[in-house]
C-alpha cells in the first residue's frame, strides 16, 4: 500500500501567451505559490479564457497515474486538505474514479485550492503553474494521528510526500519520515520546484535524512546545488552529493532520480549515475507538459511497489509521462495499459 500526502488542487488550464505571463510575473516551465502579483489571475482566467477543469495537485496526480497503471483500486491512499465545496467534490469524484482511496481533511471556511496552468506555445509547448493553496495549506498533523487514519499509516509500506507539501505541514513530513525510517519502510519525496529548493531549503534538508528516493528535474537539482553550496553544476555530481547526504535508515541506500525533458533520465544508485534514454515523441503530438513530472513519478512507483527492476520502473515512468503530455492536464485514457 502506498500512502501519499500533498496539496489537492483543482487545475484551471488555459492556452495563454507571453503577455499573460508577463502581466502576472510568471515564467515558462516554473511553479510558484500565488502572491500579491497574482491576486487577480484566477478571475481573469475565468472571465477571459476557455478554462478546462481537471483534478490536480502533484501527489494526487502521481497516485491517480499509479492507480491507472495498476488497474487495481485502493492500492494508493491520498490525504490532503480541501474545502467543503463543489471543487472538492470534483476532485474526490475524479480521484476515486481513478481508484485512489481519498481521505480528505475538510475545512469549513476556506475554499478548495486551485492551480492556474498556463500553456504557451511560442517556444514549444511549455507550462507555467501558479497555485492558490487555500484549504490545502490548512492541513494539520492531527489528520494522520486520528485512529481511523493512523491505521492507513501503519498499513502502508511506501510513503510519498512532495516538496510542495513542506510549505504546508513540514511536521507531518518529519513524523512520517521518522516512522518510515524506524519501521524500514520506503519514504519518497520530490524536490518539486526551484523555489522549494531555495526558499524552503531548511525544511527540505530536515526531511532528507529520512528519504529513500528523491525525484526532481534538472532546474530543481541545479537550484538545490547552488543553495547547498555544492560548488558544481554537473548534474551527475549533484545527484551523487544528494545521494550521499546523511541518512537515518542505514538499511536502505538512497536513490536520486532526475528528469531532463527529452534528455536521458539520470539515476544515482550506490556510487554510480545511470543514464536512461527517453523515447522521443514528435513535437506535434505534445499538447500539454503539465503533469509530466507527476506522471513520471506515478509510473515509476506503480512498478517499484511491485518489486520490478529499476529499468522497468523508469521504462514505465517514461511511458506514463509520454502519454500525459499528449493530453490536457493530468488526464489519461483508462483503456490503455502499460505493456511491461
Amino acid at each position: 500500500m502506498l500512502l501519499g500526502i500533498g496539496n489537492p488542487l483543482l487545475d484551471l488550464t488555459v492556452n495563454g501567451n507571453a503577455e499573460l505571463l508577463k502581466k502576472y510575473n510568471l515564467r515558462e516551465n516554473d511553479a510558484i505559490i500565488a502572491g500579491d502579483a497574482q491576486k487577480s489571475l484566477y478571475a481573469d482566467l475565468m472571465e477571459n479564457f476557455d478554462v478546462k477543469f481537471t483534478a490536480g495537485g502533484s501527489v494526487q496526480n502521481s497516485l491517480r497515474v499509479c492507480q491507472w497503471i495498476l488497474k487495481k483500486p485502493n492500492i494508493c491512499i491520498f490525504m490532503g486538505s480541501v474545502g467543503k465545496d463543489k471543487y472538492s467534490e470534483i476532485l474526490k469524484t475524479e480521484a476515486t474514479a481513478d481508484g485512489v482511496n481519498v481521505i480528505y481533511q475538510y475545512q469549513d471556511k476556506v475554499p478548495t485550492g486551485t492551480c492556474a496552468v498556463i500553456i504557451t506555445t511560442h517556444q514549444g509547448n511549455t507550462r507555467s503553474l501558479c497555485a492558490n493553496l487555500a484549504a490545502a495549506e490548512r492541513f494539520t498533523i492531527d489528520h494522520i494521528r486520528t485512529p481511523e487514519n493512523r491505521k492507513y499509516v501503519e498499513q502502508a509500506n511506501f510513503f510519498y510526500i512532495s516538496g510542495f507539501f513542506l510549505t504546508v505541514s513540514p511536521d507531518t513530513a518529519y513524523e512520517i519520515g521518522k516512522y518510515a525510517a524506524t519501521k524500514n519502510k520506503v519514504f519518497i519525496t520530490n524536490l518539486s520546484a526551484p523555489f522549494i529548493c531555495d526558499a524552503f531549503s531548511d525544511r527540505v534538508m530536515k526531511t532528507l535524512p529520512y528519504v529513500d528516493i528523491v525525484f526532481g528535474n534538472e532546474s530543481e537539482a541545479l537550484t538545490f546545488s547552488r543553495k547547498q553550496k555544492f560548488g558544481t553544476t554537473d548534474l551527475k555530481d549533484i545527484l551523487l552529493k544528494i545521494k550521499n547526504l546523511p541518512k537515518e535508515n542505514k538499511n536502505r541506500s538512497r536513490m536520486v532520480i532526475i528528469t531532463q525533458g527529452h534528455h536521458p533520465v539520470l539515476l544515482a544508485k550506490d556510487n554510480e549515475v545511470l543514464e536512461l534514454p527517453v523515447p522521443p515523441i514528435p513535437k506535434e503530438l505534445i499538447l500539454d507538459t503539465n503533469g509530466a513530472g507527476d506522471a513520471f513519478v506515478g509510473g515509476f512507483l506503480s512498478q517499484f511497489i511491485q518489486g520490478k527492476t529499476l529499468e522497468k520502473c523508469i521504462e514505465c515512468a517514461n511511458w506514463a509521462a509520454a502519454h500525459i503530455i499528449q493530453n490536457s492536464g493530468c488526464s489519461f485514457d483508462k483503456s490503455i495499459s502499460f505493456a511491461g
